[in-house]
């Protein structure tokens, strides 16, 4: 988490133009830390990269709940920057070791460790408060195209399943969303 705070410290030092940095206050009341970097790119465009990371080892001592994704977005403000309705459009890249949401109930003892990618949409709300901080209101989602190993998380060794290099699952969710805390950097 260190260097992810470093390299988004060090990218708002380089742009220019109007930069926001973010945190977003619906994750961190679960304790998953959600933050951000926007900045101007165009008259009513800008470029946000957000990064979220669990690092729960799990909520129940059973199931898995470690992730870290990286969100890069291109948006679209309707009125003006960070004021009003905007949407964006991403493709981002995580790792995770999770149990799946359907694997809740029928298969309690199986996770998955890997990675994958999203290809989606955000739609939000900016609010400026003062000169210096505007909330950022947003739910995003998409199609996600995950490669994973099935594991056991009762202590059996070996996997669940019998794939040769990389079990594959893709499927549109609903991935983030909350209450962004923006602050204005320049």
């Amino acid at each position: 988490m260190k260097k992810i705070l470093i390299i988004l410290f060090i990218l708002s030092i380089s742009v220019k133009g109007q930069t926001y940095i973010k945190f977003n206050t619906f994750s961190a009341l679960v304790l998953v830390p959600n933050l951000g970097l926007e900045t101007s790119i165009g008259k009513k465009t800008t470029f946000s990269l957000d990064v979220m990371a669990s690092f729960w080892e799990s909520f129940d001592g059973k199931k898995p709940m470690k992730f870290i994704t990286y969100t890069p977005e291109i948006r679209y403000n309707f009125k003006e920057k960070y004021n009003g309705f905007y949407t964006g459009g991403h493709i981002g890249f995580d790792t995770y070791e999770i149990q799946k949401w359907d694997y809740w109930k029928d298969f309690p003892n199986h996770y998955e460790k890997g990675m994958g990618y999203r290809i989606g949409a955000t739609i939000g709300y900016n609010k400026k408060l003062n000169e210096k901080f505007l909330l950022d209101l947003f739910v995003r989602g998409g199609w996600h195209q995950g490669f994973y190993k099935g594991h056991y998380n009762d202590g059996t060794p070996g996997s669940y399943e019998n794939v040769k290099n990389w079990n594959k699952s893709g499927e549109w969710l609903p991935y983030g969303g909350g209450i962004m805390i923006s602050y204005k950097l320049n």
